[in-house]
């Protein structure tokens, strides 16, 4: 089909002109082996797939954007390396990718650096794709000749950061499949399987067992009203979860995370070294230390260390020690604010804190195992004493009736 496009050629000057190509791709690629750099398609069909790419992209998940763009570094930074310019970088990544959201904003990415813009300022055109702190390393590995390593250092701390998530899914995946199957089993039995035995107890004209007769009382009642019930559900998740958006319900659920027993240790050991892991590369990569206190507070998720890391920042702003902040409250353990206080003694606050977050992920990893391993268990114990005692209280009157009918029973 035919396309218009605008652009500049190799000296600048303005071109316009027609094209016949199967695709829009297809014409940017032949435009550029003859030297015009492409600044739009003037045709219908190219505006509906961008808004469509547009409307995908709104819709992208935080865990596959950070699956995409440790992709996207790890392979940015291996055709870097090897010394291949970045438009053409751009574009080879831009073909390759099959997230259409994602090639979408490749592509728009490469058509402002083709227009002279750092890959940073690039990038700065698709925040949903590209945080503050992608940006700021990206950032600095420019401004220091150091864009290959510093792309190599960003997919690392990518893929940490994926494998400490599918380490803590992972662990709570099993038992919340049991809590469903329980759930589900004691709705089903209370609907379905002892309506069918209430005939037969009220033929045995005999006072039923507290147990059964409160397990018969819910089943009525969930049968007769069943549209209350539902209702009342859809009302209570909907409240719910316009409480948790609400400012006061997540400084809730933060304050509940990392406050329960035994669960609020590991929260608080996990967020910590996902904090000193960031904040270490950030320090690494020449970043002032008070941006990268801010750029780690923005990726904090808990309102609690976003606190903890702001008055940080408000520390360092006035001169004083980082350390002695971060050690007021009991968010960090000690061992984390001794080592900040040694790295800032000599100078090696990054190197320090990555080897932190090294040893603190290793543990963190063998406690989540731990405590499914422990969890897994209890859970089946518990539901099998759930069910356990719905099939008990079912056929206690049948035994009842059974001792009733014995030569020398009770009458």
């Amino acid at each position: 089909m035919k396309l218009r496009y605008e652009g500049f050629d190799s000296s600048g000057k303005p071109v316009q002109g027609s094209i016949d190509a199967p695709d829009t791709r297809d014409a940017g690629e032949r435009l550029r082996r003859q030297g015009i750099f492409v600044t739009s398609v003037s045709v219908e069909q190219a505006k509906s797939a961008t808004h469509t790419a547009r409307g995908r992209r709104t819709r992208a998940k935080a865990p596959r954007r950070l699956q995409n763009v440790s992709m996207f570094t790890r392979q940015l930074s291996m055709l870097c390396s090897a010394g291949t310019p970045i438009t053409q970088a751009l574009a080879a990544l831009e073909r390759q990718t099959k997230d259409a959201s994602w090639r979408e904003a490749i592509g728009a990415i490469r058509g402002r650096v083709e227009e002279g813009a750092s890959l940073a300022q690039a990038m700065e055109s698709r925040p949903a794709h590209f945080d503050n702190v992608t940006r700021s390393l990206i950032g600095a590995g420019e401004a220091g000749g150091q864009l290959p390593a510093m792309l190599q250092r960003l997919a690392a701390l990518s893929r940490q950061q994926l494998h400490v998530r599918h380490t803590v899914l992972g662990a709570l995946t099993y038992p919340s499949v049991l809590l469903v199957i329980a759930v589900n089993v004691i709705v089903l039995m209370l609907i379905f399987v002892l309506p069918r035995f209430a005939d037969m107890f009220d033929s045995l004209d005999a006072p039923l067992p507290p147990t059964t007769a409160m397990l018969m009382a819910a089943s009525e009642f969930i049968r007769s009203q069943w549209p209350w019930v539902v209702g009342g559900i859809v009302a209570a998740t909907i409240g719910v979860i316009a409480f948790l958006k609400s400012s006061a319900g997540k400084t809730a659920i933060d304050t509940a995370i990392i406050r329960a027993p035994r669960v609020g240790v590991i929260t608080r050991n996990v967020l910590t070294a996902r904090m000193i892991r960031l904040m270490g590369v950030l320090v690494e990569a020449r970043i002032p230390l008070v941006e990268a206190i801010d750029l780690c507070r923005a990726a904090a998720g808990n309102i609690h260390f976003e606190n903890l890391l702001m008055r940080a920042s408000d520390a360092v702003t006035k001169g004083e020690s980082m350390s002695e902040s971060l050690a007021e409250g009991d968010l960090l353990p000690p061992n984390v604010c001794e080592a900040v206080r040694n790295g800032e003694a000599s100078g090696q606050i990054g190197p320090v804190m990555l080897g932190m977050a090294e040893f603190m992920d290793e543990d963190n990893e063998v406690t989540l195992r731990a405590l499914s391993s422990i969890i897994e268990p209890v859970i089946l114990v518990v539901l099998g004493a759930v069910v356990g005692f719905v099939a008990l209280s079912m056929f206690l009157p049948l035994f009842d009736l059974t001792a009733m009918t014995q030569p020398g029973g009770p009458k």
